[in-house]
């Protein structure tokens, strides 16, 4: 072997290429895993948060970045700062030679969800504190879009008699509830939702809603109108004491 000159030649050649990749191992490794080279000295804001508070933000980043700026788990950041109160979704991307941006989308809140948390426009369910005036959903587990998207159809029919919907349920029969911003309930039952609010509406002004209605009764004194009727429709008194 040791008068074969190319096998040689080979074998030094093998040899140095193993020890070349070794070096540069050891030199990406230490690049890596050193911290003080190449450190994330700044983690910036992409833009000024409306509801997010920037403490909290900045009490995770304290908390969660580690590594330099080559091997900081950006990953992990982003689902701890999607922990935040307010944060729907997050994205972060480096910024060389020492930084990090990040970007948030908000929730933003559209009603209160079983008295328990908030639901976003997007319908979905997000636990955090407001002092806003917002109506109440009810419903089950899952059901948030639907009632979101529900809520949206029934206030664009109420918009004719000036009124909304302050609070709206459904059951876990799927039955739908509303009580409007005069306090009156509307009971639409489990089926032609839309149909039977429509009957509502183009029934109410011209009837029970008018103050000269021919039973004498005005619209305080009415409470619940059921419109679960197929050609008509129940209405419930008031209390006096109530």
């Amino acid at each position: 072997m040791w008068d074969n000159a190319p096998l040689l030649r080979s074998i030094a050649n093998a040899l140095l290429y193993f020890c070349a990749l070794v070096v540069l191992y050891d030199v990406a490794y230490y690049v890596l895993h050193a911290e003080k080279l190449l450190p994330i000295r700044s983690v910036r804001l992409v833009a000024v948060p409306g509801r997010v508070v920037p403490d909290d933000v900045r009490a995770m980043v304290q908390r969660e970045v580690r590594g330099n700026f080559l091997t900081v788990d950006i990953d992990k950041l982003r689902q701890s700062l999607a922990t935040v109160p307010w944060v729907r979704q997050v994205s972060i991307r480096r910024e060389f030679p020492d930084g990090l941006a990040v970007a948030f989308d908000e929730h933003q809140p559209l009603a209160r969800w079983n008295d328990a948390a908030l639901v976003n426009l997007q319908g979905e369910v997000f636990v955090a504190e407001t002092k806003e005036d917002l109506p109440l959903f009810e419903g089950v587990d899952g059901s948030s879009a639907e009632v979101a998207r529900e809520y949206a159809l029934f206030n664009r029919q109420l918009a004719a008699l000036n009124l909304r919907v302050t609070q709206l349920a459904l059951s876990p029969r799927h039955a739908w509830q509303l009580r409007l911003s005069n306090d009156m309930v509307v009971e639409l039952g489990r089926e032609l939702m839309q149909q039977r609010l429509k009957r509502f509406v183009s029934v109410y002004p011209y009837s029970l809603g008018s103050p000269t209605h021919a039973t004498g009764l005005s619209a305080k004194e009415l409470q619940v109108f059921d419109m679960r009727y197929r050609n008509g429709f129940a209405v419930r008194m008031r209390r006096k004491n109530a």
